[in-house]
This record gives C-alpha cells, structure tokens and sequence, in this order.
C-alpha cells in the first residue's frame, strides 16, 4: 500500500475524515475535476485503504466546485499516442476497488457526472445528488465507448430497454431525471449533500449490522463485472483501431471553451 500522503500529492485529491467516513473530494475544479491518469489511479487506491473496514466506516466521493466530474482527462490522453485500453483499465481499477470494499461507498454528486466519472459511480452502493447534479453519456456520439462494467450495472439500474436509449442517444439527465430512472437514491439540498451521505453509511452500519457480508452478497458477482469489462476493452479497441475515437477526442476539444 502506497503512503497516502503520497496519494494525495499535489492536491487532485483530498480526504477527510467526517463521523468515521472517509469523505474522498476530487479537487480540481478549474478543469472541472477532469481525471488524470494519476487520480484514477490513486483515488483506486484510496478506496482500497479505506474500504478494508480497518479504518472507517464508510467511503463518500464527491467533487468540488460546479462538477461532479468531466471525465477522463481528453487533453491528457491526446497528448500521447492514444492508448483508450489503458485508460479504460485505470477507470476499471476505481470500479474494482469500490465492489471489493467492505465497506459501503457512496457517491455524493455535487454537478455533472460525465462519462467514465459517472460510470463509476454505478458501480458503487448508492449515490445522492444536489438539484444541480446531472449525468451525461456521450460516447456514442463522439465515438467512444462506456467503461467500469456500465454495460452491466446501467441495465441493473435502470432496466435493458432504457440503458440502451440512454447510451445510443448520448443521453443527458438532469436530477430529476435521473431519480425517477433510479440512478439516483435522494436529491438534497447543496449544504446537505455530505451529511446525508455519511448519514446513510451509518444507517447501514450501526453496531451489531453484517453489513460487509450484505454488500457482497447484493452485488454484481466479480466474474459477472469482469467479463462485461472484457467486451468492453475489446469494444474500446475497436473505436481506437477505426479512427473513430480519434477524431471525436478531437471534435470535443475543438468545441467552444475548450
């Protein structure tokens, strides 16, 4: 295990611990908590040190400022030749470590939860939103593909029929809409967004509770992810090898603002 002080370094990633919850904030808001190859890896390895159960009771993730999170970090992965399945093994990672803890993670989803950064969170035991949270999907559209088994957990959620109508139309859900999909599990106000969260994880780990044993018993088996992480690579590397991807990383950092 790495030295967390070591993962938190510069500051991409800050932890604080809140009531025996571990509250993990990604932390780059100017780029609207876009994920570098190294926050990927290390807020992994975060939610391994803290999801032991040695250490606290619980894990939050959220982001500061107006963005849950961009996503992968497109100017990082194209200012190098292009290697999506690597990219892809590091969003992987964060969803490997989140259904092995023994602990529940909670997402609390502070703004826009785009792509891979909202993928993840499907993989994690219940996500709370502010009014101002949304989730976008738009790989299809810029030709790139879903990562962290979404083609698994985002029909567990919200059914086979409205999975697939979210990801062909590069779906955007506002909160609201992402409730009534069952995306979400509350809306609360921006103040509240934490607490809440970290008021959940007691509620499913007060003192006598076999929480651990539940959590693995009411997710997705392991073999069930990994295999619908393999089609995923291989989906990925087909977009990487037609040009597909290429060019949509490039359409979208063409686009105003960028």
């Amino acid at each position: 295990m790495s030295d967390i002080r070591q993962l938190l370094s510069p500051t991409d990633l800050t932890v604080t611990v809140d009531n025996d919850v571990a509250v993990i904030t990604m932390s780059r808001p100017a780029k609207l908590n876009a994920l570098t190859r190294g926050m990927r890896r290390n807020l992994a390895e975060l939610l391994r040190h803290y999801g032991d159960g040695r250490h606290v009771r619980g894990v939050v993730i959220t982001g500061r400022g107006r963005a849950f999170s961009s996503g992968l970090d497109l100017r990082e992965a194209a200012a190098s030749e292009l290697d999506l399945l690597a990219e892809m093994d590091l969003f992987n990672g964060i969803t490997r470590a989140a259904l092995t803890a023994d602990v529940p993670v909670v997402a609390a989803i502070n703004g826009m939860a785009v792509g891979g950064a909202g993928e993840m969170t499907l993989s994690f035991d219940a996500r709370i939103a502010t009014s101002q949270a949304a989730f976008s999907w738009p790989e299809n559209s810029v030709g790139l593909t879903v990562s962290n088994a979404a083609s698994l957990f985002l029909p567990r959620l919200v059914g086979a029929s409205a999975a697939l109508r979210l990801i062909m139309n590069s779906a955007r859900l506002n909160a609201s809409q992402a409730l009534e999909a069952g995306l979400l599990d509350d809306i609360t106000e921006p103040d509240d967004l934490v607490p809440a969260a970290i008021e959940l994880i007691h509620q499913w780990t007060q003192p006598g509770a076999s929480t651990a044993a539940h959590l693995w018993l009411m997710r997705p088996p392991l073999r069930a992810v990994e295999e619908a992480m393999a089609r995923e690579a291989a989906a990925v590397q087909d977009v990487q090898a037609s040009g597909l991807a290429r060019a949509g990383i490039a359409s979208v950092l063409a686009g105003p603002g960028k």
